[in-house]
Protein backbone atom coordinates (compact mmCIF):
# COMPACT_ATOMS: atom_id res chain seq x y z
CA UNK A 1 0.00 0.00 0.00
CA UNK A 2 0.91 3.20 -0.66
CA UNK A 3 1.79 5.60 2.03
CA UNK A 4 0.07 8.55 0.41
CA UNK A 5 -2.94 6.23 -0.49
CA UNK A 6 -6.33 7.69 0.46
CA UNK A 7 -9.94 6.01 1.41
CA UNK A 8 -12.48 5.53 -0.98
CA UNK A 9 -15.67 6.47 -0.28
CA UNK A 10 -18.63 4.60 -2.16
CA UNK A 11 -22.16 6.29 -1.45
CA UNK A 12 -24.92 3.30 -2.81
CA UNK A 13 -28.66 5.02 -3.15
CA UNK A 14 -31.53 3.54 -4.59
CA UNK A 15 -31.55 6.44 -7.28
CA UNK A 16 -28.70 6.74 -9.82
CA UNK A 17 -29.13 10.71 -9.85
CA UNK A 18 -29.50 10.98 -6.01
CA UNK A 19 -26.11 8.76 -5.71
CA UNK A 20 -24.35 11.13 -8.04
CA UNK A 21 -25.74 14.30 -6.77
CA UNK A 22 -24.60 13.27 -2.85
CA UNK A 23 -20.95 12.56 -4.76
CA UNK A 24 -21.05 15.83 -6.41
CA UNK A 25 -21.95 17.85 -3.11
CA UNK A 26 -19.77 16.01 -0.54
CA UNK A 27 -17.21 16.63 -3.48
CA UNK A 28 -17.96 20.57 -3.34
CA UNK A 29 -17.91 20.75 0.30
CA UNK A 30 -14.64 18.95 0.91
CA UNK A 31 -12.52 22.43 0.50
CA UNK A 32 -13.14 21.75 -3.40
CA UNK A 33 -9.29 20.93 -3.99
CA UNK A 34 -8.20 17.45 -4.54
CA UNK A 35 -10.44 14.63 -2.84
CA UNK A 36 -10.13 11.32 -1.99
CA UNK A 37 -11.65 8.81 -4.64
CA UNK A 38 -15.87 8.92 -4.04
CA UNK A 39 -18.04 6.97 -6.35
CA UNK A 40 -21.85 6.83 -6.14
CA UNK A 41 -23.49 3.28 -7.13
CA UNK A 42 -27.25 4.16 -7.64
CA UNK A 43 -30.23 2.43 -9.00
CA UNK A 44 -29.74 -0.85 -11.25
CA UNK A 45 -27.51 -0.65 -14.03
CA UNK A 46 -30.78 0.22 -16.14
CA UNK A 47 -31.20 3.02 -15.06
CA UNK A 48 -34.04 2.23 -12.76
CA UNK A 49 -34.95 2.29 -9.31
CA UNK A 50 -33.00 -0.19 -6.71
CA UNK A 51 -29.62 -1.43 -5.40
CA UNK A 52 -27.52 -3.03 -7.92
CA UNK A 53 -24.67 -5.52 -6.77
CA UNK A 54 -22.39 -5.19 -10.00
CA UNK A 55 -22.56 -1.18 -9.72
CA UNK A 56 -21.26 -1.17 -6.01
CA UNK A 57 -18.77 -3.69 -6.67
CA UNK A 58 -17.81 -1.63 -9.76
CA UNK A 59 -17.34 1.75 -7.89
CA UNK A 60 -15.68 -0.32 -5.34
CA UNK A 61 -12.91 -1.31 -7.53
CA UNK A 62 -12.87 2.10 -8.98
CA UNK A 63 -12.02 4.16 -5.76
CA UNK A 64 -9.60 1.33 -4.22
CA UNK A 65 -6.22 2.34 -3.37
CA UNK A 66 -5.88 -0.07 -0.59
CA UNK A 67 -6.46 2.12 2.49
CA UNK A 68 -10.19 0.76 2.64
CA UNK A 69 -12.93 1.48 1.41
CA UNK A 70 -15.62 3.15 3.36
CA UNK A 71 -19.28 2.23 1.87
CA UNK A 72 -22.58 4.60 2.81
CA UNK A 73 -25.75 3.39 1.77
CA UNK A 74 -29.32 5.49 1.82
CA UNK A 75 -31.86 2.72 3.03
CA UNK A 76 -33.30 -0.75 3.35
CA UNK A 77 -32.16 -2.91 0.57
CA UNK A 78 -29.38 -1.46 -0.05
CA UNK A 79 -27.98 -1.88 3.44
CA UNK A 80 -29.05 -5.70 3.02
CA UNK A 81 -27.33 -5.79 -0.36
CA UNK A 82 -23.95 -4.59 0.88
CA UNK A 83 -23.94 -6.64 4.19
CA UNK A 84 -24.72 -9.75 1.49
CA UNK A 85 -21.48 -8.51 -0.44
CA UNK A 86 -19.53 -8.11 2.68
CA UNK A 87 -20.91 -11.75 4.02
CA UNK A 88 -20.09 -13.51 0.49
CA UNK A 89 -15.99 -12.11 1.16
CA UNK A 90 -15.32 -11.91 -2.57
CA UNK A 91 -17.44 -9.64 -4.25
CA UNK A 92 -16.11 -6.30 -2.64
CA UNK A 93 -12.07 -5.53 -1.96
CA UNK A 94 -10.52 -6.45 0.77
CA UNK A 95 -10.52 -3.28 3.42
CA UNK A 96 -14.45 -2.64 2.29
CA UNK A 97 -16.56 -1.46 5.43
CA UNK A 98 -20.37 -0.85 5.20
CA UNK A 99 -20.83 2.44 7.70
CA UNK A 100 -23.42 3.48 9.40
CA UNK A 101 -24.10 7.04 9.01
CA UNK A 102 -26.47 8.95 7.73
CA UNK A 103 -26.39 9.52 3.83
CA UNK A 104 -25.02 13.00 3.04
CA UNK A 105 -24.20 14.55 6.10
CA UNK A 106 -22.10 11.25 6.61
CA UNK A 107 -20.61 11.24 2.87
CA UNK A 108 -19.61 15.02 2.96
CA UNK A 109 -17.95 13.69 6.60
CA UNK A 110 -16.40 10.96 5.34
CA UNK A 111 -14.75 12.57 1.91
CA UNK A 112 -13.35 15.55 4.26
CA UNK A 113 -11.82 13.09 6.38
CA UNK A 114 -10.82 10.81 4.14
CA UNK A 115 -9.49 13.96 1.83
CA UNK A 116 -6.97 14.87 4.87
CA UNK A 117 -5.26 11.67 4.61
CA UNK A 118 -7.74 9.83 7.27
CA UNK A 119 -7.48 6.08 8.14
CA UNK A 120 -10.59 3.98 7.41
CA UNK A 121 -11.58 3.87 11.27
CA UNK A 122 -11.31 7.98 11.23
CA UNK A 123 -13.19 8.36 8.02
CA UNK A 124 -15.97 5.94 9.31
CA UNK A 125 -15.82 7.75 12.80
CA UNK A 126 -16.17 11.17 11.24
CA UNK A 127 -19.08 9.85 9.08
CA UNK A 128 -20.66 8.08 11.92
CA UNK A 129 -20.64 11.00 14.50
CA UNK A 130 -22.53 12.77 11.68
CA UNK A 131 -26.08 11.56 13.69
CA UNK A 132 -25.00 13.98 16.27
CA UNK A 133 -25.65 17.20 13.88
CA UNK A 134 -28.59 18.90 15.32
CA UNK A 135 -30.14 21.21 12.52
CA UNK A 136 -32.80 22.87 15.25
Amino acid sequence: MSTDAQVGIVLVSHSGPVAEAVAELARGLAAGGATAPVAAAGGTRAGGLGTSAELIADAARSVDAGAGIAVLVDLGSAVLTVKAMLAEGDELPDGARLVDAPFVEGAVAALVTASAGGDLDAVAAAASEAYDYRKA
